[in-house]
């Protein structure tokens, strides 16, 4: 990237605002080990975790806000760089036609199992072969609302830092840890240490979601929004648990009962 510095770039066809475009198809931000997030609301929230773009792009409006200044400043002070541009290329970045004043590129984190505290959040999400990412980034945000160390991705999950995760996470993506393992990993894993694994679940053998007194930390597994979890995920848990269904749908969705179920351990740690 070269020396911090701000400067502008109008042009569609700059060779930079190209290459970042591209970010918005999977192959090319697994190639460049970067992600683009819009809007100065999750760029403020990555900036109070710590996290600064490498390239951060500035409409006028955006550049205007009082929150932006600090926004620019710490990205010039970490070595990153500033761009004013215009709408069309916010636009072409975004790939949105009423795009955000603020564009920012930032780096993919690299967290594995090995890297995780366990004993530094009280609750863990996992969502096993979560398709949706609103879904994903719904997960998120519930996890960062509940204080929960973070979510762990099991197998061929969407990519959580494609554009409509990263949006749907409203900043959480920054604040909550996220790991992307195989069930064959996890498993041998969360056994190596303290953790309880609760599974959400239709079949035999649950309890009422309730019922249970849930051990720290509380690892909430999810299955897919369609297919539900394989049986042998279940059997696996240290508990499987159900909400009541009072009308005709059998299921929540899967993000919501991940809410319902952190909110659940939430509570029962509030009140001891």
């Amino acid at each position: 990237m070269g020396a911090a510095r701000r400067s502008t770039i109008e042009s569609l066809s700059n060779p930079l605002i190209k290459r970042m475009r591209l970010l918005r198809e999977k192959r090319h931000r697994r190639a460049e080990g970067m992600f683009l997030a819009e809007g100065l609301r999750i760029a403020t929230e990555a900036r109070e975790a710590g996290i600064l773009p490498l390239w951060l792009f500035l409409g006028v409006e955006g550049a205007a806000h009082p929150l932006a200044q600090a926004l620019i400043d710490a990205t010039l002070a970490s070595g990153g760089e500033v761009i004013d541009t215009t709408p069309a290329v916010l636009s072409k970045l975004s790939g949105k036609d009423n795009p955000q004043a603020i564009v920012a590129i930032y780096a993919e984190p690299k967290t594995a199992l090995a890297d995780i505290d366990r004993s530094g959040a009280p609750i863990w999400l996992v969502a096993e072969r979560m398709r949706d990412p609103g879904n994903l980034g719904t997960m998120l945000r519930t996890g960062d609302a509940v204080g929960a160390g973070g979510l762990i991705l099991l197998d061929e999950s969407t990519d959580p830092y494609a554009v409509e995760a990263v949006r749907a996470s409203m900043g959480a993506i920054f604040t909550q840890k996220l790991v992307q393992a195989r069930w064959e990993e996890f498993r041998p894993w969360l056994r190596g240490g303290p953790g309880q694994l609760v599974a959400t679940w239709l079949g035999d053998d649950t309890q009422d979601y309730q019922a249970v007194r849930y051990a720290a930390p509380t690892f909430i597994l999810v299955g897919n929004e369609s297919q539900g979890m394989p049986t042998d995920y279940a059997a696996a848990a240290d508990v499987r648990v159900k909400m009541p269904m009072m009308g005709k749908a059998d299921s929540l969705n899967a993000a919501v009962a991940a809410a319902v179920m952190a909110y659940e351990v939430l509570n029962q740690r509030r009140n001891g």
